[in-house]
């Protein structure tokens, strides 16, 4: 048989956590955010959750023809928009709303030849600093895209740098504001963070809000709230079993460094998940997980195949014991934050869900419901 590791999506709580957005953004459309492989999630399995958007936002063509693939015929929004010339003809083909930051953007589309005018999102640099024209020069880039017969409808779009911390979004939203209030456009700016937090504001929502981190169960501003407080569920799961176990004794030392000794006696298990399945690394002792729903704690280091867990408050644990590193148990329905397991590696649930290894199977349970 295979390793016992496996990624389970779950697209019921997709569907769940899109309504959360929704109920937190009244009046404005979703365009739901799926690039990275819809956050590691995989872009198939993932829309079986999302086909309640009003569209979606992806990074690269390719996620846009799987896409289409399977048969989403509504907005799709290329998020850095194209990168060469050339792309602009898959996006006529495919009907593909695109970004434009630079110049480069705006010379390319006018002189691609199209018999389909495209709606673009003008980026605006509203102090992020990283793609988009800057409030001096966003009116002059707009002006010559407004004049170019291959664009039908421009739209505006910014990114917010601090939604989520305590520098909030009044500085970007005042330069947004200013640059483009006599413009004609429908306007794109909250992210997850600006949804949850100041979806009810109609500045703030604008017309298209893009969840991404939001839809698949992670929290965008923790630790100052949780999951729970929203009202998120977990889209991904990542388990595995024991498939060893050891009773450690007082002066004992646990894996690669022995960066853990037991003070007195312990079982340990062994667990079949480590860095090279996408795990991280950096998670130490203390770090949560779940064996037979039951929290406890890993123990020393992470290494490439496995790790090790506290089995003291779990003595029915055996070999074959189910242990969920992030996600819900499906025998015992209890939750394991990805928030949690990320902030004990110094990162976020962003992170771990990208970085899930191609080694590790990835299903749906809803699979197994189909005739």
């Amino acid at each position: 048989m295979p390793r016992p590791i496996l990624a389970t999506i779950h697209p019921q709580a997709l569907r769940h956590n899109l309504e959360q957005v929704r109920r937190a953004a009244p009046d404005a459309q979703l365009l739901c955010v799926a690039k990275a492989n819809a956050y590691g999630h995989g872009v198939e399995h993932a829309f079986q959750g999302l086909r309640a958007a009003d569209g979606f936002a992806v990074l690269e063509i390719a996620e846009a023809q799987r896409l289409r693939a399977l048969d989403w015929r509504g907005p799709i929004l290329l998020l850095e928009g194209v990168f060469e010339p050339r792309d602009l003809e898959l996006c006529s083909r495919l009907g593909l709303w695109h970004t434009v930051h630079c110049d480069a953007q705006i010379d390319w589309l006018a002189a691609h030849k199209t018999q389909v005018p495209h709606r673009v999102f003008l980026k605006m640099n509203s102090g992020m600093n990283r793609l988009g024209f800057t409030p001096e020069r966003f009116r002059s880039a707009w002006a010559r895209l407004n004049a170019l017969p291959q664009v039908e409808e421009i739209s505006f779009i910014t990114h917010f740098s601090d939604a989520d911390g305590p520098r909030g979004t009044a500085h970007q939203l005042q330069v947004f504001e200013q640059t483009t209030h006599d413009l004609p456009g429908e306007r794109s700016l909250s992210n997850s963070a600006a949804a949850l937090l100041q979806g009810t504001r109609e500045a703030v929502r604008g017309d298209w809000v893009r969840p991404g981190i939001v839809l698949y169960g992670s929290s965008p501003d923790y630790p100052t709230h949780t999951a729970d407080h929203w009202g998120l569920q977990p889209a991904m799961s990542l388990t595995s079993q024991i498939i060893g176990t050891q009773q450690m004794h007082a002066g004992d030392t646990v894996g690669y460094g022995s960066t853990f000794t037991a003070e007195g006696d312990l079982r340990l298990g062994v667990v079949a998940c480590g860095y090279a399945d996408g795990y991280p690394r950096l998670c130490g002792t203390g770090t949560p997980v779940l064996v037979n729903g039951v929290r406890t704690r890993l123990l020393g280091r992470v290494s490439m195949d496995m790790v090790c867990v506290d089995l003291t408050p779990v003595p029915d644990a055996q070999l074959g014991s189910e242990v969920v590193l992030w996600g819900r148990s499906p025998r015992h329905g209890s939750v394991l934050s990805i928030d949690e397991v990320a902030a004990a590696a110094g990162t976020v649930g962003y992170e771990l869900m990208c970085a899930v290894a191609a080694r590790v199977p990835v299903v749906s349970d809803e699979d197994a419901l189909r005739p």
